[in-house]
């Protein structure tokens, strides 16, 4: 017959204020059987026990004062705690067999009042164990517990504690077993022993539902503190939208900390410990399940319900990276999660887990469509005096190097993202599979790199007609090697270069050399012409008068005006300055040595003087000449100094 059923039988609850009723006896029978006195032997043996243990029994002074200063029977001896369960498992043998016998014995209405007092008892006692011991079956405790067991041989009390032993342990089979174990694992290998006895003992008996209720009162309100404690909160999306990003984001923070605990931690400890106190048979695991459920559901439903609101607040570039930081949380931890809340009562908990990593990718794609919009949409008459970088190359390189450490979950959310409408060999070198690091345990994704390129690309273009408002095309074409220099710096010394490859960044470093190249030609190309082409051809001493002066005039107008104009890295700087010295030594040099004579009047450089005057220019201490208010040059102009891209 189910357990149920026995106790709808067996008991009729009386009011718990109410001492419990004695019953006399019948005298003994002589046609008595061997199994009937036995079963009286058990009835006795426990009335003797439970009488002994009963709280409730104000009628004996001796024991109401020895129970006051003992706070539990199973605070005593370990013996005392095993007599008794087993005592109460003895009562149980003799009332199904009375049942069976005579349902109106009188005995079996004894042992029934005596079931009762018992229930009462491991009732208080169950409760008391899990108030007195909480620090030891906190979820740290039990999971780190749980993790040292399962290095141990089957035969370790330590393995037993948490799987096997359906009864209390003495103090010597205790203190045997937990050799070598550290006191808060003792404490905590006994009181769930003791946890599992009473549970055991309870459900056997037909009294789950107390047990289970005193069980998930206690646990719930730890679970719900801690998570209370870590910043979890039952917040509405109404009151989240309301709040300034810098709030949201705090919270975010208390988020990522708390998912990180409450997985790893709280909510597996929770489970080891619920299967460990009821899940032995088939029954007690559905116990295990209920409470567990109970216990965790609505502060899980909680902390994987935040992420969803966030994804569907107000979607901004600034927000990508908290969101991806959540998205990559609950993408890390799923498959502990899917286990943790593995029952089917729990199923509501992976579903808000699943529903918020969907949004929290939604979102993420929305971003960088806005952040792409951003680059679009950027003011096209901004320039930066002098031909720096411009702060949206800087802005742009640093979110997408950014966005390039998260290139694990971004694989998974941009997936299916459209791709762009360029050809794919306008701006994607080719991923070759040896392109490993210790940062990437796999090939680059090439939807990735795709994605990336692309970004870079909108930026570049964006670049190009930045260059256009400045006056003079030879700091336009300045303007554009530093920022083409700077995009290829970044992405070499970012995990952006992993994803796009050394192709792709030989390439744009060649697109530098050509933009120096062009700034070179058409901002010094009035000093090299100033000189005859053949500087070793011979001239009259007017004509290399005449040639001197030109060249002393064009050659300080090129250097006050570029004074102004700046090269940020210092590497490039001189590189250039040395390119130019190159050129201008070279043959202004040879000029010099064929004219010089006769010629000094009109002489205000020498050859050695050229590379002292170049040290002062592209450090943007002197006149600027940026301008924004016109094209770049005529469309003859354009023809005469060749196409800049």
């Amino acid at each position: 017959m189910p357990r149920k059923g026995m106790r709808s039988i067996f008991f009729k609850p009386s009011p718990s204020h109410h001492p419990p009723r004695h019953y006399s006896l019948p005298p003994p029978s002589p046609l008595r059987t061997f199994s009937d006195t036995l079963m009286d032997d058990n009835i006795h043996t426990a009335e003797s026990l439970i009488t002994k243990w009963d709280y409730n029994n104000n009628n004996n002074n001796s024991v109401s004062s020895r129970l006051s200063n003992s706070s539990s029977l199973f605070s005593g001896t370990r013996l005392d705690a095993k007599h008794y369960v087993d005592a109460v498992k003895g009562l149980q043998a003799a009332m199904k067999y009375l049942v069976a016998q005579d349902p109106s014995s009188a005995y079996l209405l004894r042992a029934q009042s005596l079931m009762q007092i018992a229930m009462k008892t491991l009732e208080r006692e169950f409760h008391q164990i899990l108030k007195v011991n909480r620090e030891y079956l906190d979820p740290e405790t039990v999971s780190n517990r749980s993790e040292t067991v399962s290095n141990r041989s089957s035969t370790d009390f330590g393995q037993n504690s948490f799987s096997d032993i359906d009864e209390i342990v003495s103090d010597d089979e205790f203190r045997l077993a937990g050799e070598g174990v550290a006191d808060a694992e003792r404490a905590s290998m006994l009181a769930v022993n003791d946890l599992k006895g009473i549970a055991n003992c309870m459900i056997s008996t037909g009294y789950g539902r107390e047990c289970v209720r005193i069980y998930v009162l206690v646990r719930k309100s730890i679970v719900d503190e801690a998570l209370y404690n870590l910043g979890v909160e039952q917040l509405s999306f109404s009151r989240l939208q309301k709040m300034d990003w810098e709030v949201v984001e705090l919270k975010i923070k208390h988020w990522l900390n708390a998912m990180k605990v409450a997985v790893g931690t709280l909510f597996n400890g929770e489970r080891i410990l619920c299967d460990s106190v009821f899940a032995t048979t088939a029954p007690e695991k559905r116990i295990a399940e209920s409470s567990f459920a109970e216990i965790t559901r609505d502060g899980a439903m909680m902390l994987f319900g935040f992420p969803e609101m966030v994804a569907k607040c107000k979607k901004t570039p600034e927000k990508m990276f908290r969101t991806l930081d959540m998205y990559q949380a609950i993408s890390e931890n799923w498959p502990q999660i899917e286990s943790i809340f593995s029952f089917e009562s729990t199923a509501r908990v992976r579903t808000q887990a699943v529903t918020s990593l969907v949004k929290l990718g939604d979102a993420v794609r929305t971003m960088l469509s806005e952040f792409e919009s951003a680059i679009q949409k950027e003011p096209c008459k901004t320039t930066i005096p002098g031909g720096g970088v411009h702060p949206i190359t800087g802005y742009v390189l640093n979110y997408i190097s950014l966005l390039a450490d998260y290139s694990g979950v971004l694989v998974d959310i941009i997936a299916d993202y459209p791709q762009s409408p360029l050809p794919e060999s306008f701006y994607r070198s080719p991923i070759h599979e040896d392109s490993t690091s210790s940062s990437f345990s796999t090939v680059p994704s090439p939807a990735i790199s795709e994605r990336i390129a692309w970004l870079i690309l909108v930026v570049l273009c964006k670049l190009d007609v930045k260059a256009e408002r400045y006056k003079d095309v030879a700091l336009s074409y300045l303007f554009l090697a530093n920022n083409m220099h700077y995009v290829v710096e970044k992405v070499r010394k970012s995990n952006l270069g992993l994803l796009l490859g050394e192709e792709w960044m030989a390439k744009h470093e060649a697109k530098t050399k050509e933009y120096i190249a062009k700034y070179e030609r058409v901002g010094w190309n009035s000093v090299l012409t100033s000189l005859p082409e053949n500087p070793a051809a011979e001239i009259s001493a007017e004509q290399a008068k005449a040639c001197f002066v030109s060249f002393n005039t064009a050659f300080h107008e090129a250097c006050k005006k570029q004074s102004g104009w700046v090269v940020p890295d210092p590497k490039l700087r001189d590189e250039i300055k040395v390119s130019i010295a190159l050129k201008l030594v070279s043959k202004y040099g040879e000029f010099y040595d064929k004219n010089r004579v006769g010629s000094d009047s009109a002489i205000r450089f020498l050859p050695d003087d050229i590379g002292n005057q170049l040290s002062d220019i592209l450090y943007g201490i002197g006149e600027s000449s940026s301008g924004s208010s016109h094209a770049l040059t005529t469309s003859s102009s354009r023809r005469s100094n060749g196409s800049r891209r």
